[in-house]
């Protein structure tokens, strides 16, 4: 908890796997181990206890962007909170988690791009758009796989900047890289070698 821990490993190692097994998009075998949660095992959490877990605990960044085309930079960056939200009570709750949106992709250098639909945005925007996504809903977790693998330089040291700061007020954080200099801003580094921690 509160831990910031970079996970490094080649390609097929299985940096990705443990990230959704994680985060549950993936389920454990029951005789491989399992995940753990505020000290309970998530296997024996009912289908919406999962999603309550997946929609208000975890901020994913996912290798590929994950955007939906047909909705704008903001619109994305709001997704979590109206999952979360729900149709029913998000009109409620738009102003105040559409302003924290709107600053994070302010902070992220997209304020300018709002509207704009991920098509007309390059691949590091399209980055930066989906760490908002998943920063939006302001998670206790955030998994991160590969978050500055599309940036240049300048940019990738600014975004980790950013995380560094979420992960200064609390945000436990586990980050896929290939990147040493990345790994070596975490708390601790696990490499992982063939499925299993080296």
């Amino acid at each position: 908890q509160g831990e910031w821990v970079a996970i490094l490993g080649s390609s097929g190692s299985g940096k990705s796997t443990l990230l959704h097994l994680l985060g549950l998009l993936d389920e454990c075998d029951a005789d491989s181990g399992g995940v753990w949660f505020d000290g309970n095992p998530v296997a024996d959490l009912k289908f919406s206890a999962r999603n309550a877990y997946r929609n208000q605990s975890v901020g994913f960044v996912f290798q590929f962007y994950h955007l939906l085309p047909e909705l704008s930079v903001l619109e994305n960056a709001l997704l979590p909170n109206m999952v979360n939200a729900g149709i029913h009570w998000w009109f409620g709750q738009r102003a105040p988690a559409q302003q924290h949106a709107t600053e994070l992709l302010d902070a992220f250098g997209l304020s300018h791009r709002l509207l704009h639909k991920p098509a007309e945005l390059s691949g590091g925007e399209r980055q930066r758009v989906a760490i908002a996504r998943a920063l939006a809903n302001q998670p206790r977790v955030l998994l991160a796989d590969e978050p500055t693998g599309n940036l240049d330089t300048k940019t990738g040291c600014e975004i980790l900047d950013l995380i560094a700061a979420k992960h200064r007020k609390g945000l436990s954080i586990a980050m896929v890289t290939h990147d040493p200099a990345v790994a070596a801003r975490a708390d601790r580094i696990v490499k992982l070698v063939d499925g299993c921690v080296a």
